[in-house]
Protein backbone atom coordinates (compact mmCIF):
# COMPACT_ATOMS: atom_id res chain seq x y z
CA UNK A 1 0.00 0.00 0.00
CA UNK A 2 1.03 3.44 -0.81
CA UNK A 3 0.30 4.40 2.38
CA UNK A 4 2.78 4.91 5.43
CA UNK A 5 2.07 5.14 8.74
CA UNK A 6 4.72 6.84 10.99
CA UNK A 7 2.97 6.34 14.12
CA UNK A 8 6.20 4.75 16.05
CA UNK A 9 7.93 8.27 14.88
CA UNK A 10 5.54 10.19 15.99
CA UNK A 11 5.33 8.33 19.54
CA UNK A 12 9.13 8.34 20.08
CA UNK A 13 9.91 11.80 18.93
CA UNK A 14 6.92 12.75 22.06
CA UNK A 15 8.23 10.50 24.18
CA UNK A 16 5.14 8.38 24.53
CA UNK A 17 4.24 4.77 24.97
CA UNK A 18 1.29 3.19 22.58
CA UNK A 19 -0.47 2.27 25.54
CA UNK A 20 -0.67 5.91 27.38
CA UNK A 21 -1.71 7.18 23.66
CA UNK A 22 -4.37 4.63 23.30
CA UNK A 23 -6.14 5.11 26.51
CA UNK A 24 -6.01 9.16 25.67
CA UNK A 25 -7.51 8.83 22.42
CA UNK A 26 -10.15 6.47 23.68
CA UNK A 27 -9.27 3.24 21.51
CA UNK A 28 -7.94 -0.26 21.82
CA UNK A 29 -4.00 -0.70 22.22
CA UNK A 30 -4.74 -3.93 19.64
CA UNK A 31 -6.45 -1.02 17.22
CA UNK A 32 -3.71 0.85 17.71
CA UNK A 33 -1.30 -1.85 16.70
CA UNK A 34 -3.28 -2.59 13.65
CA UNK A 35 -2.55 1.35 12.87
CA UNK A 36 0.71 1.46 13.59
CA UNK A 37 1.61 -1.67 11.73
CA UNK A 38 0.37 0.15 8.87
CA UNK A 39 -2.40 -3.10 8.85
CA UNK A 40 -5.84 -0.56 8.70
CA UNK A 41 -7.55 -0.14 5.92
CA UNK A 42 -8.96 3.05 7.01
CA UNK A 43 -8.95 5.25 9.67
CA UNK A 44 -11.57 8.00 11.19
CA UNK A 45 -11.14 11.40 11.20
CA UNK A 46 -11.68 12.01 14.39
CA UNK A 47 -9.04 9.40 15.74
CA UNK A 48 -7.15 10.78 13.53
CA UNK A 49 -7.55 14.18 14.86
CA UNK A 50 -7.24 13.02 18.54
CA UNK A 51 -4.18 11.28 17.65
CA UNK A 52 -2.54 14.44 16.48
CA UNK A 53 -4.07 16.58 19.59
CA UNK A 54 -2.56 14.01 22.03
CA UNK A 55 1.28 14.21 20.02
CA UNK A 56 0.63 18.03 19.01
CA UNK A 57 1.50 17.23 15.25
CA UNK A 58 -0.57 17.36 11.84
CA UNK A 59 -1.65 14.93 9.95
CA UNK A 60 1.31 14.98 6.75
CA UNK A 61 3.42 13.61 10.39
CA UNK A 62 1.61 10.76 10.98
CA UNK A 63 0.33 9.73 7.26
CA UNK A 64 3.00 10.00 4.54
CA UNK A 65 2.20 8.82 0.79
CA UNK A 66 4.97 7.19 -1.67
CA UNK A 67 4.58 5.78 -5.21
Amino acid sequence: MPIIVNLDIMLAKRKMQSNDLAEKIGITTANLSILKTGKARAIRFSTLASICKVLDCQPADILEYVE
